[in-house]
């Protein structure tokens, strides 16, 4: 054979070899879920994962019975230093940052903020037992430019309620909106219990087209409330069921997560997972989770207290 036959039969193996390569690589990235790259996944599926606290609920009152009320500083500052070795997209605190005294938040918020993640705040009732001067101060505080907002990471939208929108807690007596809660709570004849709050109708608009817009662009959803909605508990909202109602309209909610009721509780409901996360202030030993997403699937793992869980994504 010619050297110039065995320079052609060369050229045609490595142009063979470049085809048979080239659909290789495209197979593997076209069954990737729509909008995905297989290289944005860990060794085990994991799309990415986030850390979560509820009810830190820190003040200097060593407190009485379960509620260990100056124990958190110490139970935030071994979370932190854990949450800070697990390389997280962020990390929510899901509301009672503190249980009372504005100057509570100079213990805790220094703590939060050495998070290497991005952190983020839920409002919660006690967040608000302060002085009446110090209410409004409390979202800036927190850094919060909204009291309810959303954010985005990847294609999941993190959407974050306010409880406490019509309520006696947020707001100095004799407000505007502290006589707006009490025409609200006398009007729909509410017997939960008034340390609860409601979503206003302003808030529930907001919502619905936040949901839309995660329809329209693909978007899975979380949503982060303080306050329970499912299932029937005296910790729900006084509208829970206002909420509930929306989000049974759109099946882009995967979950709920929440604090406020410290036992902790878990449902299911229309393929939705409802999730109330245990408070890290009782008991002596702590409470918080690492949740890892996955295209179909949330891995829940708990530390202390707080319990592990795979929620599976079904609609």
């Amino acid at each position: 054979m010619s050297r110039k036959n065995k320079r052609r039969i060369l050229l045609w193996k490595s142009s063979f070899l470049f085809q048979i390569l080239s659909v290789v690589l495209f197979s593997l990235f076209s069954c990737a879920p729509a909008g995905k790259s297989i290289l944005n996944l860990s060794e085990n599926g994991e799309v990415f994962p986030f850390g979560v606290i509820a009810d830190c609920q820190y003040c200097s009152d060593p407190g009485q019975g379960v509620r260990k009320y100056a124990m958190s500083v110490g139970k935030l500052e071994a979370c932190v230093r854990h949450f800070n070795q697990m390389n997280l997209k962020y990390v929510v605190h899901l509301g009672d940052f503190i249980d009372r005294d504005y100057e509570s938040f100079s213990e805790v918020i220094p703590i939060y903020n050495s998070l290497r993640a991005k952190e983020y705040h839920v409002l919660g009732n006690h967040d608000f037992s302060v002085a009446d001067e110090y209410k409004q101060k409390v979202p800036k505080l927190l850094d919060l430019k909204s009291r309810y907002y959303h954010f985005v990471v990847k294609d999941w939208r993190f959407v974050v309620l306010d409880g406490n929108d019509i309520s006696f807690h947020a707001y100095a007596q004799h407000s505007e909106q502290y006589l707006r809660a009490e025409t609200y709570y006398a009007d729909n004849k509410i017997t939960s219990p008034k340390w609860n709050g409601a979503i206003s109708e302003m808030q529930l608009t907001w919502l619905e087209e936040q949901l839309r817009d995660a329809v329209l662009k693909d978007q899975k959803v979380i949503i982060y409330c303080h306050f329970p909605v499912f299932p029937d508990n005296q910790h729900n909202l006084w509208n829970a069921e206002d909420v509930l109602a929306i989000i049974d309209q759109y099946p882009c909610v995967k979950a709920y997560f929440n604090g406020h009721n410290h036992a902790g509780n878990y449902a299911l409901h229309n393929g939705v997972h409802f999730v109330t996360f245990k408070g890290m202030v009782d008991t002596e030993e702590t409470s918080y989770a690492r949740v890892g997403v996955h295209f179909d699937r949330l891995e829940i793992k708990g530390f202390g207290r707080e319990k592990s869980r795979t929620l599976k994504i079904s609609r």
